[in-house]
């Protein structure tokens, strides 16, 4: 094993930062449902790669910049999630009900991903793949400083939300004590609705970064499962900035150990970290 000239090492970390920025903002939503709502949404990631081939087929065929897709994308992931919701509870599920029934509509959606799009990967060619800023001997793409911005500005709105707002109290007060917040007044059904369709739009943001940034295909998804699970984990089930911060330690360590190691070794950064807090912190997964 040689250790790597620091110009590497350096671009390593900033493409940890950029893959750790992505962790975030699929896991933002994800920590949010499982948290606030109690419901362990897998088909999340379904989701994001929903929008990220709608992202795909409005940049291509209908010659839509890749942004504006998410005039599209984003109402539509919201339905959806509010309509995955009514779901969950109209037949009150349980947390680990959930996580069943959204692992089958992920299985759904990835079949109509195939029909539609089939299973060969896809690459958006766009012109901002192309952009690149310099600092110093280090590139950064445009394609992941927007995924960077992103993260960062969703995750601080909805921790503004809910530190400081009543949406944002009520929310907190129905995860911590249901029937006492129902006892004051609060609508707890209408602000399950809100929560589980900003999720799933904040899936639909993360799905447009996916695929400016990398090639997609319909059974990627699974593969972002356990990495985001430990972001979310790591960072703390309802938590607004935790996912962003743990999701930056993960894929700056991981950039790291393929820089000083092998690409092999990456994974089990993650899955090391989600079995550690497994075994030392287990009552954060509730």
């Amino acid at each position: 094993m040689s250790f790597p000239s620091w110009t590497l090492l350096g671009q390593s970390v900033l493409s940890g930062v950029f893959a750790g920025a992505l962790y975030g903002l699929l896991g933002l939503g994800l920590g949010l449902s499982w948290g606030l709502l109690r419901t362990i949404n897998l088909a999340h990631f379904a989701f994001a790669f929903l929008s990220a081939y709608i992202c795909w087929q409005l940049s291509v065929v209908a010659k839509w910049d890749p942004l504006l897709t998410l005039v599209c994308v984003v109402p539509l992931m919201f339905a959806l999630g509010a309509g995955l919701h009514w779901l969950t509870e109209r037949f009150r599920l349980t947390p680990f009900s959930s996580l069943l029934l959204t692992f089958g509509c992920m299985g759904i959606v990835e079949s109509v991903m195939q029909t539609i799009w089939t299973a060969d990967p896809r690459k958006l060619e766009s012109h901002y793949a192309e952009l690149k800023f310099r600092l110093g001997p280090l590139y950064l793409p445009v394609p992941e400083v927007l995924t960077l911005v992103l993260a960062i500005a969703i995750s601080f709105a909805v921790w503004v939300v809910l530190r400081f707002t009543d949406l944002g109290k009520a929310l907190r007060a129905s995860a911590e004590d249901a029937p006492v917040a129902a006892a004051f007044g609060i609508d707890q059904r209408r602000n399950g609705f809100l929560l589980a369709g900003t999720c799933a739009a904040i899936a639909g943001v993360a799905g447009v970064c996916i695929a400016l940034s990398s090639s997609i295909s319909p059974s990627q998804m699974y593969t972002w499962v356990g990495v985001v699970f430990a972001a979310v984990m790591l960072g703390g089930l309802g938590s607004a900035l935790g996912p962003l911060v743990a999701g930056i330690i993960i894929g700056v360590s991981e950039a790291v150990t393929m820089a000083v190691t092998s690409p092999s070794w990456a994974p089990l950064v993650s899955f090391a970290l989600l079995i550690a807090i497994l075994l030392l912190r287990p009552g954060r997964v509730r």
